[in-house]
This record gives structure tokens, C-alpha cells and sequence, in this order.
């Protein structure tokens, strides 16, 4: 009984900690295929209505984007998905087809850059 007690409270005093930082807010950095101001809004928009992201930040000269969630309501895969969607490209993966169509032509690769 006191070796399952004492099993018990190791367990807890390692697996605490573990449980209380999946609590806490993560950020990832995205490289993207924005190329403009359009980007930027268009991007930080769509992800601002992803659940659990809290913070979406664009840098449209590194087309990186910064982006602070809670990883008990979204993950990466998620957050990279949302872009993909929106047409534009995300780390490894490739921008949907469709909503690449539906981008303007200055927010297209090699389109011309819109201050």
C-alpha cells in the first residue's frame, strides 16, 4: 500500500510539470509565399479566426510569419493548413490550387510587389 502511495506521488511530482507546460501559449514561425501588403492583411486576417491562435504576425520582407497559439485547441499542421487554404504557401507545404486562383494577381509568386 505505501509503495503504491509513494508510486503515486512520483508519478504526479514528474508528470506535473509536463501537464502544466502544454498550458502555456507556443509560437512558431511560418515561412510563407506572401509577397505584399495584401499578404499581410490577407494572412493575419484568416488566421486571427483559426481556433487557438492568438497572435498572427506577418513580416512580409522575410515572408515569415509569427504566430502565437494554444496547443490545446490548434497545432502547427493546423495553423499550416489554414494558410495553405488561403493560397499561399507554408514551410514544405504548397498552396491550395483554389485559393491561389482566388488571390489578385500582385499576391501571386512573381506577381509585382504592392506598397
Amino acid at each position: 500500500m505505501q509503495r503504491r502511495l509513494f508510486l503515486g506521488t512520483l508519478l504526479a511530482v514528474l508528470t506535473g510539470p509536463l501537464a502544466f507546460a502544454s498550458d502555456q501559449p507556443q509560437t512558431v514561425k511560418i515561412k510563407t509565399s506572401a509577397v505584399c501588403k495584401m499578404c499581410k492583411a490577407r494572412i493575419e486576417r484568416n488566421l486571427a479566426y483559426e481556433k487557438g491562435v492568438t497572435d498572427v504576425t506577418l513580416d512580409v520582407d522575410t515572408k515569415v510569419a509569427t504566430v502565437s497559439f494554444n496547443p490545446k485547441k490548434t497545432d502547427v499542421a493546423k495553423i499550416k493548413a489554414a494558410i495553405v487554404k488561403t493560397g499561399y504557401d507554408a514551410d514544405e507545404l504548397t498552396a491550395d490550387p483554389k485559393g491561389y486562383k482566388k488571390l489578385p494577381s500582385c499576391c501571386k509568386k512573381g506577381g509585382m510587389r504592392h506598397q
